[in-house]
């Protein structure tokens, strides 16, 4: 929690930003990336001392040129958090074309992306004493929300990801582990989302700050599956008709 250089990835907004002033403010050498360049030198501005780069972890290339100026200028770098994310609703009932380029960002940003982010940074952090690779899944990977079906795929994708990982590497010094937030009131799918969707009957997002708070409670301990508030209820759902159960409270 504290004495470490850790890079976040969707450092600009969100959760991301609200873990990378977390862990600042515990004295750790904090390193967002991200696309909204303008966004992230601010938040550096406000947070001396916070360093941030231009990451599209839609590019391959760019995670390899990143990778290599974060480990040449932080060699000390012994954890990264896989947060970058987008939501989009594809509605398949309704008779209209696939927006081909939202599924693939979607599918690149989500699911490639954190691919691309952890083999590029685990040959370094192998080297590293008390290293860990964060991967950010959501409670939607094991009750899905249908209004964000490749949404709630990819996030189970990377709960499946993570799993592997941390069975490949239980013989390293790097630690995995997943963080699972429940509904976050963020402006991931559109900033106007939370009041849209908490009005309407549907599930109620969980302030950012309580979500961050909590969070930074649970990490402190050795778990490596980190689930926060409604997502324990969620990860618990096991069985057919436990989560049928869960998906019809869901999407009701």
């Amino acid at each position: 929690m504290h004495s470490n250089t850790i890079l976040i990835t969707g450092g600009s907004s969100g959760i991301g930003k609200g873990l990378a002033e977390a862990f600042h403010k515990l004295g750790n050498q904090v390193i967002i990336s991200g696309r909204r360049e303008g966004m992230l030198r601010d938040i550096c501005a406000a947070n001396p001392g916070m360093r941030c780069f231009s990451l599209d972890v839609m590019d391959p290339s760019s995670v390899r040129r990143v990778a290599a100026e974060v480990i040449k200028q932080f060699p000390q770098l012994n954890c990264v958090c896989n947060n970058a994310g987008v939501q989009k609703q594809h509605d398949f009932s309704a008779d209209q074309q696939l927006d081909e380029q939202a599924l693939l960002n979607e599918i690149h940003t989500n699911l490639l992306g954190v691919i691309r982010v952890a083999a590029a940074f685990v040959p370094h952090l192998k080297k590293r004493e008390n290293a860990v690779l964060v991967n950010v899944s959501s409670g939607l990977a094991f009750v899905p929300f249908a209004r964000y079906p490749v949404y709630c795929a990819t996030k189970a994708a990377v709960h499946s990801l993570s799993l592997s990982l941390r069975h490949q590497l239980k013989d390293s010094r790097v630690k995995i582990i997943e963080l699972i937030p429940p509904y976050v009131e963020t402006e991931l799918g559109g900033v106007t989302k939370a009041k849209d969707l908490g009005n309407s009957g549907g599930p109620k997002p969980m302030p950012l700050d309580a979500f961050i708070a909590e969070t930074m409670k649970e990490l402190a301990g050795d778990a490596d599956e980190v689930a926060i508030a409604n997502a324990k209820n969620l990860m618990g759902a096991s069985g057919p008709e436990s989560v049928k159960k869960a998906f019809a409270v869901m999407n009701r």
